[in-house]
């Protein structure tokens, strides 16, 4: 049977994924590793938009990803004002919940991986849609990356599922930070002969009325998704760490001061 993973190794695990993650981002022939992460981002966009709509009492008639990293959700009914922040931040909270899983409870990140897995293949089949090209990225994407999921939850170790859902949170996370980031110096520039071209600017319009812009509107999201994935690594990872090396500490009192107790000092 496989030993858990202690938390050095999980950290060292960890701390591997976010090298992968920088390597993937800043090395320019690595493009076409990080390609497949980009279309799972706008894949996790578009679910949080039709997961939205479904908890909110409406419905989800096709979402759908395009070669380009671009997606679609279309829905009906539900609520507009939670649907239309869901693609961004829910793209963040995924990444943000994963990390966290994954790094607090290691021992079960096979679990993890499958249930996550299986799920993603039933919603693609749901759901996931040709794009207007006739090109089913939404689909292929849906099903290989669920699939893979299964089969490393199945077959591969603690440490391979580890290392390969704390890239997939990372990668979601943070990209979803930086997109709602960039959204910030686009979004009112994407209002163009009345056609709404982004999320911000479709809440700017549908809800708030147009009262503040849409970039005022990117930048609530931008905070959301950063509080998220910053409350996700200190709750995984540096409150733990805190809490065992004072808990290390007050032992090490305690044993000092029982020491301290036992001295005879009638022999003195």
């Amino acid at each position: 049977m496989e030993q858990p993973l202690t938390s050095r190794q999980t950290w060292m695990i960890t701390l591997v994924g976010a090298v992968i993650v920088y390597l993937l981002w800043n090395v320019d022939w690595l493009s076409f590793i990080a390609y497949p992460f980009r279309l799972f981002v706008t894949y996790v966009h578009e679910a949080g938009h039709s997961l939205m709509a479904i908890a909110t009492g409406g419905e989800v008639l096709k979402f759908t990803v395009s070669p380009n990293g671009s997606g679609l959700a279309i829905t009906a009914g539900g609520s507009r004002a939670l649907i239309l922040p869901a693609g961004y931040v829910g793209a963040a909270f995924f990444g943000a919940v994963l990390f966290y899983l994954i790094n607090r409870y290691p021992r079960l990140v096979r679990g993890i991986g499958g249930l996550l897995g299986i799920f993603w293949v039933i919603f693609t089949v749901l759901f996931a849609r040709p794009d207007a090209g006739n090109a089913p990225t939404a689909v292929i994407v849906g099903l290989l990356s669920g699939g893979l999921l299964i089969w490393l939850a199945w077959k591969a170790s603690l440490t391979i599922n580890l290392l390969v859902l704390s890239v997939l949170s990372m990668m979601t996370g943070l990209n979803a930070v930086l997109d709602v980031v960039q959204l910030i110096h686009f979004a009112d520039m994407q209002i163009m002969g009345g056609m709404v071209r982004n999320d911000a600017a479709a809440f700017s319009q549908e809800v708030a009325g147009g009262v503040l812009p849409a970039s005022f509107w990117a930048i609530i999201w931008a905070a959301m998704a950063l509080m998220m994935c910053g409350a996700s690594v200190y709750y995984s990872l540096i409150k733990p760490w805190l809490d065992n090396a004072q808990s290390k500490a007050d032992d090490f009192t305690g044993i000092n001061r029982t020491k301290a107790d036992e001295i005879d000092f009638s022999q003195f």
